[in-house]
């Protein structure tokens, strides 16, 4: 009996021994390690500005839906705001409103416009995006279907409430 005790005690000793000595080892790293290194590292640099508006500011300057168009708001966030625009139940268009002052080359790409809409600097990026710099805000009509076309991104944009935008600091 104090055979068996003794094996028992030793048995326990061993394991505590064993449990130390491997919670304490140094770990490799695994294949994943590097790569969470690197985008917990890029992140750092790309955040929204202090002084950037609130996103929720943003909603009452876009357009109201109307002719079988439905407005529906996607995503807010501090300095930018988001809209799609169905038709159908089908995604048209997404509409957006964005404070430059986090990403100051979105509003370099306006200073050489000689496009304006609604008395605003206007870019063409490719062939479905239209862009117009209101103050610091870049307000954005994205074609998500070809029956959207530069003419009714263009439409869209007049539409936003643009001189109250203009006003909002």
């Amino acid at each position: 009996m104090i055979l068996h005790r003794g094996r028992r005690v030793v048995a326990a000793l061993l394991l505590s021994v064993m449990l130390l000595t491997t919670a304490c080892a140094p770990t490799t790293p695994g294949r994943f390690d590097q790569a969470q290194k690197e985008s917990t590292q890029q992140k750092r640099g790309q955040s929204v500005a202090k002084t950037a508006t609130q996103g929720s500011e943003f909603n009452k300057f876009f357009p109201k839906a109307s002719d079988g168009y439905q407005r529906v708001y996607t995503q807010e966030k501090k300095g930018f705001a988001e809209a799609k625009l169905k038709k159908g139940g089908k995604d048209i268009a997404l509409l957006s409103i964005s404070d430059t002052t986090s990403t100051p080359s979105a509003a370099a790409k306006f200073s050489n416009s000689t496009k304006k809409i609604g008395g605003y600097p206007a870019v063409e990026v490719g062939k479905t995006q239209t862009a117009i710099l209101v103050g610091k805000y870049q307000v954005k009509a994205l074609s998500r279907d070809p029956s959207f076309t530069a003419s009714d991104r263009a439409d869209w944009l007049e539409n936003f409430n643009l001189d109250g935008l203009a006003k909002l600091k």
